[in-house]
C-alpha cells in the first residue's frame, strides 16, 4: 500500500507567541498561529489576502519553536496537513486541518539599539554586516534583504 503525497510549505509570522505543553506520557507539543500574506493584482489595484495556518510541532522541535518563537517573529514551515474529525455537541460533523510541522526555520532577528525611527535608515546595512559577522553567507543574506524588500513595496 502507497501513501499519497502529502506536503507543504508555508511563510509567515507568528500571530501570537508560542504555547507548549506536554502529553500524559511526557512528550512535548508546541502548538502557534501563522499568518501568511499573499499579494494579487486586481483592476483596482493590488490586493492583499491573509489566512491564517495552525501549527503543532512535537518533541525536540516543539521545545525549539517555544524557545525560539514569539509574536511577529518570521518562520518558515514544512510539513504535513492533519485532518481531525469529530461530532459537535449538537451531533453535527466538525473538522480542523492543522500543519504538522517536520522543520522550522525562524528568520534572523536584528536587534536596534533604539526604537528612534531615524535611526532606522541604515538599519539594512548594519543588519547585513551582522549577519555576515555571525557567519552567514552575503549573497544569501543579501538576497533575503532584496526579497523582504520587495514584499515591502506597494505597486
Amino acid at each position: 500500500m502507497s501513501s499519497n503525497l502529502n506536503s507543504i510549505l508555508i511563510e509567515g509570522n507568528l500571530v501570537r507567541d508560542p504555547l507548549l505543553r506536554s502529553t500524559s506520557r511526557g512528550t512535548q507539543i508546541c502548538t502557534f498561529t501563522l499568518a501568511s500574506n499573499r499579494f494579487s493584482r486586481q483592476d483596482s489595484g493590488l490586493e492583499k489576502e491573509v489566512g491564517f495556518f495552525n501549527v503543532e510541532s512535537w518533541s525536540k522541535l516543539a521545545e525549539h519553536c517555544y524557545s525560539q518563537g514569539h509574536k511577529g517573529r518570521g518562520v518558515r514551515v514544512v510539513g504535513r496537513l492533519k485532518q481531525d474529525r469529530w461530532n459537535g455537541t449538537d451531533g453535527k460533523p466538525r473538522s480542523r486541518v492543522t500543519i504538522v510541522a517536520e522543520h522550522v526555520e525562524f528568520r534572523p532577528e536584528f536587534k536596534r539599539e533604539t526604537n528612534d525611527p531615524a535611526s532606522y535608515a541604515d538599519a539594512p546595512g548594519k543588519a547585513l554586516a551582522t549577519a555576515v559577522a555571525e557567519g552567514f553567507p552575503p549573497e544569501a543574506v543579501e538576497a533575503a534583504f532584496m526579497a523582504a524588500e520587495a514584499e515591502e513595496m506597494e505597486f
